[in-house]
């Protein structure tokens, strides 16, 4: 493999690739719950879906429950140098050389976990009656929506960093399907004990 090919470590391109699949449909979903229900920022001539209040929920739930924990794990330990670091703050007043650069985009990789647990988070304390009986200023409905909006933000910041510190490259090796062996799941086991017994 070329030294100047980007690569990412498999086990970070399964949770990554399979947390922002369902986050993306998390978002949507969002958008259609807040479409049909709420709409005073304006709405789009969408179809009703029935139930799609309850769809967004699923999920909601299958982020809590299943991949964004095991992301979040992975993201604080082996994937740590992808997030702030001591020194990031520092290094940011260094834009627009490229360890500025690199600092911002470590801070909007940690912006999005964040952004993405405060969504989940709120979400969990939301009621699915309120939206249909009209109940639009619940706190937690607002907290939550502020969540998606705060989301939706990151992500679009969490692209556009990873075009420019890495350009198409970058992107395109989390999509990448060769690995190599010290990534192999034949030792992923050994790892995320090592990675338990350190937390």
């Amino acid at each position: 493999m070329p030294p100047s090919k980007p690569y990412q470590p498999l086990l970070l391109r399964l949770l990554h690739g399979v947390n922002a699949a369902i986050a993306l449909l998390a978002i949507l979903s969002a958008f259609l719950v807040y479409n049909t229900y709420d709409g005073r920022l304006g709405t789009l001539p969408l179809p009703r879906i029935a139930d799609i209040i309850g769809i967004h929920g699923t999920f909601g739930k299958m982020l809590l429950l299943g991949v964004m924990p095991a992301f979040a794990l992975y993201s604080f330990h082996a994937g740590q140098k992808r997030l702030v670091q001591p020194d990031s703050f520092k290094t940011l007043m260094q834009i627009p050389k490229p360890m500025g650069w690199y600092s911002l985009h470590r801070l909007v990789n940690t912006l999005m976990l964040l952004a993405l647990t405060w969504a989940i988070a709120s979400g969990s304390m939301v009621k699915e009656e309120w939206l249909p009986a009209g109940e639009l200023t619940q706190l937690w409905y607002y907290l939550h929506a502020s969540g998606w909006a705060v989301l939706v933000f990151c992500l679009g910041m969490h692209l556009l960093m990873s075009a420019k510190v890495g350009g198409l490259p970058l992107i395109l090796s989390v999509f990448d399907t060769a690995y190599r062996p010290q990534d192999s799941p034949a030792v992923w086991w050994q790892k995320i004990r090592s990675l338990v017994d350190r937390s």
